[in-house]
């Protein structure tokens, strides 16, 4: 199959599953107003588990640089569909191949602008290619004043702490503790609760440490697990 049918082929069986009032939710959802976060992003109005079936059925033959254009479409499920794809890819590759997929994602980085598009790349793509090398472009993005990078950031080290990893995430934590924006609030309380599910005592000593001075919705993230009156005194103040 050359390049110009497989494209098209892609194109055709995502456009066969777009729904125009899934579309138009999705505008509403993920914030695409003038002023808001995912302004002027564009969608069609396709389902992650359908985008995933797509993307599993022809990431084998795709090569990075269909992806790539994939990547830079202004359409957000071709967006997502080229990132499954490249986890796909990178999840079979070779060690010289794995640093080609990472180096790809990393010079289209401004094309993962939406939250749901950093949430399913940046742990298996960036995570866990980062997960035996040294880890400073994470905290370059934590202290980078773009909002995706800085989720990018806490994100990727969700695949640091499925391997019982946490200092990264408690780390890059700190770093984005005053940040303004809630989708750092929301990320950085949802990996503080998964360091929780592993390792209670890790997770309460930072919150113990810095509770009071955290985000309201970073704070009922990162404590949602926990008992309820344990939750009650987070939220009252009365802990020390």
């Amino acid at each position: 199959m050359n390049k110009i049918n497989l494209m098209q082929r892609i194109i055709a069986e995502l456009n066969e599953q777009a729904c125009k009032e899934k579309a138009q939710h999705h505008l509403r959802f993920f914030k695409t107003a003038p002023g808001e976060y995912g302004e002027g992003d564009k969608f069609i109005g396709v389902n992650v588990p359908d985008q995933r079936k797509i993307a599993k059925k022809h990431y084998r033959e795709i090569t990075l640089n269909e992806l790539e254009e994939f990547l830079r479409s202004e359409i957000h499920e071709y967006r997502s569909t080229a990132l499954f794809m490249l986890c796909y890819k990178f999840e079979k590759a070779d060690e010289s191949e794995r640093t080609s997929i990472v180096n790809l994602y990393l010079d289209n980085i401004a094309f993962v602008n939406n939250w749901d598009l950093v949430d399913a790349s940046a742990p298996p793509l960036l995570g866990a290619y980062l997960v035996d090398r040294e880890r400073d472009l994470l905290y370059h993005f934590a202290h980078s004043d773009d909002l995706w990078k800085q989720r990018i950031a806490i994100i990727a080290t969700l695949y640091f702490i499925r391997r019982g990893e946490f200092h990264d995430t408690l780390k890059i934590s700190k770093i984005l503790l005053h940040h303004h924006h809630d989708l750092i609030h929301k990320a950085v309380g949802w990996m503080l609760r998964e360091v929780g599910k592993r390792d209670k005592e890790a997770a309460l000593a930072f919150l113990l440490k810095h509770y009071a001075e955290m985000p309201r919705t970073m704070l009922r993230y990162a404590i949602e697990k926990l008992d309820e009156d344990l939750r009650r005194q987070f939220l009252k103040g009365q802990l020390k």
